[in-house]
């Protein structure tokens, strides 16, 4: 998995480091577990922005009960259904599919 550090992101965004790890704090983005915050998906930023569902979706897997690593796993998996992973189907707009599987598995 190709990965970016908030410094990288934040030149992809636009924007500052600083800003990039208050994302991460508000849950409006997402690093990899154990990482410290360290590494950000590059999947997770797509055309200089953050994907555009994600944050929201980030928010029905917390509400949900979803741990980070449960999370970040959902969201990584592949699925033949979809197909390809949760990651994947926000990146091609098939976003709606992918927040309605995220609440049917709210614990």
């Amino acid at each position: 998995m190709d990965t970016f550090t908030p410094a990288e992101v934040a030149q992809l965004l636009g924007t500052s480091p600083n800003r990039v790890r208050q994302l991460l704090r508000d849950r409006k983005l997402m690093a990899v577990p154990g990482s410290g915050n360290g590494k950000i998906p590059a999947a997770f930023v797509q055309d200089g922005v953050i994907l555009k569902h994600l944050p929201g979706l980030l928010t029905v897997l917390k509400d949900g009960g979803f741990s980070d690593e449960e999370a970040f796993d959902w969201l990584f998996r592949e699925d033949e259904s979809l197909p390809g992973t949760p990651v994947q189907a926000l990146r091609d707009d098939r976003h709606t599919e992918v927040t309605r599987r995220a609440q049917a598995l709210a614990l």
